[in-house]
């Protein structure tokens, strides 16, 4: 082995067991070098995923699957890393600095101790046995998969010894499914894996079926039309209480459903009524009701929203229209408050393709204002309307004229003359803002809680039948309104269908609504 050029004697010269020394030290450090290199790739590409331009962001989704592939892929080269760093002198692995997360476990969590016991308590000079003088604790989290357990419901049957009086007997619990398999705790379960955590009803019989229980996935789809049946009623009050509200959001997304005559999917919509009022501090607690349509047309909208009058903020979709016209059947002529934010994405997605100087300047302008909307997030209606007035009144009064004479330059008919002609026809209902303090600039609030929906469609594909997507409709309901309201869905649904089974009387509905139940979520 020829010494590199570099070092200050001749490698040769060395004993044999130095020799071998300095070519596993080299080979160390190649490899470390090696790990450093992948790692500062990995950095970059982690750096780049969260602050790179926003027009190369990928869609929410994807972002997270890409932030948890790199950032996987970061722990195991410095876990490699350390694996070549942490060495005595003789070469032995040495144990590594503990690593710390920051914060504590939940207090809430059940603890087991394990007491390590020095191997011998006697001390080092032989004179007695030593005391303890304190302790070191660490806590780790442990996770255990899911524990079946079987529920046997014993019921003693007592008769006198003395005379033939008769047999008592406790009577049989109240369970939602008389002589069925599951409690109200598995129903919820299997609820909430398919409809909150989107596992496909066949995903999870090959889970529990790991676990030793087969179940078939039509006895599951059973569980889940059973459960949905008997919370129909609290979603439909939940969507009473919403009705009552001054100011809804409204947004539909498509639910795609097997057409069993056709042989294919036909499509289906999920309509979604939000209420969210914290934006400017309001006491009611925010909701979300769907309700499965087959299709979406504006007559959907309408009887949904029988009973409603106030002001409805939508993106610019013409189904909406007729609910502001004096020909409104089911109330008065609605408000119409449309959207900035969809506004904004005309104009961003003629700057992709094109790089248009003008949809870039458009889209500066819009920043401006949300710049000042994000100074008034919470406060009162009366702040947030007095701020817009000084503020944001004269910005959009500039963006009209600055439309106004862009759209004088441009064809109508070319691609971004039809995206300003987009903010043209809406512009009345883009000003309410600067009118109510309560109005929000978009339809955010009602489109984040459409997204867990869109991931459920992309993981089931399909509901299987017009009637599994009011199921759907249901359970999205109420899940994504506990999420709303810091709930823990599970704990919601165990105690909502056991009341439920034990005759919760209907004139005290109202307390089994998702805000108000008493256990948060941790």
């Amino acid at each position: 082995m020829s010494a590199p050029a570099d070092l200050p004697f001749d490698l040769d010269s060395l004993p044999p067991a130095v020799r071998e020394a300095f070519a596993a030290m080299q080979a160390r450090v190649a490899g470390l070098e090696a790990q450093t290199e992948r790692q500062d790739y990995l950095i970059a590409e982690l750096r780049h995923a969260l602050y790179g331009k926003r027009s190369e962001h990928l869609p929410p989704d994807a972002r997270q699957l890409a932030f948890e592939d790199l950032e996987t892929a970061v722990a195991e080269a410095e876990a490699v890393r350390d694996a070549l760093v942490e060495r005595n002198a003789d070469g032995k692995p040495r144990r590594p600095a503990a690593k710390r997360n920051l914060g504590h476990l939940p207090a809430h969590l059940p603890r087991i101790e394990q007491v390590i016991e020095p191997a011998q308590k006697i001390c080092p000079c032989g004179c007695t046995d030593m005391v303890k003088i304190g302790e070191d604790r660490a806590e780790r989290l442990d996770i255990v998969p899911a524990r079946f357990q079987v529920i046997v419901t014993v019921r003693p049957r007592y008769a006198c010894r003395r005379c033939d009086a008769g047999v008592i007997q406790a009577d049989t619990p109240n369970w939602l499914i008389e002589g069925g398999l599951p409690t109200e705790g598995t129903l919820a379960h299997v609820a909430v894996s398919k409809y909150a955590d989107h596992l496909p009803l066949y995903r999870q019989c090959q889970i529990y079926g790991r676990g030793g229980v087969n179940l078939d996935r039509s006895t599951l789809a059973n569980w889940c039309g059973t459960a949905a049946y008997h919370l129909a009623p609290v979603v439909d009050r939940m969507l009473v209480h919403l009705k009552r509200s001054d100011r809804l959001f409204m947004d539909e997304t498509r639910a795609p459903v097997l057409d069993p005559k056709a042989g294919k999917t036909k499509t289906g919509y999920l309509w979604a009524v939000t209420r969210d009022d914290r934006g400017w501090g309001g006491d009611d607690p925010p909701a979300v009701v769907f309700t499965y349509a087959p299709g979406r047309h504006g007559r959907h909208a309408m009887d949904i929203l029988t009973g409603f009058e106030g002001i409805l903020q939508v993106d610019g979709y013409t189904g909406y229209d007729a609910l502001a016209e004096p020909k409104r059947v089911g109330g008065m002529p609605l408000t119409l408050a449309y959207c900035w934010a969809h506004s904004r994405r005309k104009l961003h997605d003629i700057y992709q393709k094109d790089g248009s100087e003008i949809a870039a300047e458009g889209l500066r302008r819009i920043a401006q204002i949300y710049k000042i909307e994000a100074t008034v997030r919470g406060r009162s209606p009366e702040e947030r309307l007095a701020a817009r007035q000084l503020q944001s009144a004269p910005l959009i009064a500039d963006f009209r004229l600055w439309l106004t004479h862009q759209r004088s330059r441009i064809s109508a008919k070319s691609r971004l003359g039809e995206k300003l002609g987009y903010i043209h026809r809406h512009w009345d209902g883009l000003q309410i803002f600067l009118t109510d303090g309560r109005v929000e600039m978009d339809t955010n609030p009602v489109e984040n809680t459409i997204r867990p929906i869109t991931l459920n469609r992309k993981n089931a594909l399909f509901a299987g039948h017009d009637e599994g997507g009011r199921t759907w409709a249901r359970m999205a309901s109420l899940i994504e309104t506990c999420k709303l309201n810091a709930v823990d869905p599970y704990a919601y649904l165990r105690e909502t269908l056991t009341a439920i089974a034990n005759g919760h009387p209907a004139s005290r509905i109202d307390d089994l609504m998702p805000w108000a139940f008493q256990k948060p979520s941790t």
